[in-house]
């Protein structure tokens, strides 16, 4: 091993495309959970509106597709500890940081904008285009990590 080739650097590496996938999918999974009960909560009284409110639990489904993305290009590029150098691995950790972190809140995001948004949908329809544009703009902060992510994995 030499000084830029550790025989720890690899860890940061896997680091990265665990917390990519780890944080992405909390997101994803808080935003699918939180819209799903708003959903529930307002099929009682409006059955119909089921299939038009599920857009915010598949809008919360593709942050965790973010990560995925991430963490199996991190993954791809993981090698031995003598031709992995530390700087690699230093931005394999930023970029699954990035795509994590930001998946993280876009869900949390999509999950109560989703859930106020379709139980409010059943009470004025007019508001679902406001919904979706809001699901939109929240769905981007995700976006917004993954290109950085991608940015960080080619340096």
């Amino acid at each position: 091993m030499t000084d830029s080739n550790p025989s720890y650097g690899p860890f940061f590496g896997v680091m990265g495309a665990a917390s990519a996938m780890i944080f992405s999918a909390l997101g994803a999974a808080y935003g699918t959970a939180k819209s799903g009960t708003g959903i529930a909560a307002m099929s009682v009284m409006r059955p119909e509106l089921i299939m038009k409110s599920i857009i915010p639990v598949v809008m919360a489904g593709i942050i965790a597709i973010y990560g995925l993305v991430i963490a199996v290009l991190i993954a791809g590029t993981l090698d031995t500890p003598d031709k992995y150098p530390l700087f690699k691995g230093f931005m394999h950790l930023g970029a699954g940081l990035a795509v994590g972190f930001s998946g993280l809140a876009a869900g949390f995001a999509i999950g109560i904008v989703g859930d106020a948004g379709v139980r409010g949908t059943a009470q004025q329809p007019r508001l679902f285009v406001g919904m979706i544009l809001i699901l939109i703009f929240a769905e981007v902060l995700g976006l917004y990590g993954l290109i950085v992510g991608i940015y960080l994995f080619t340096r």
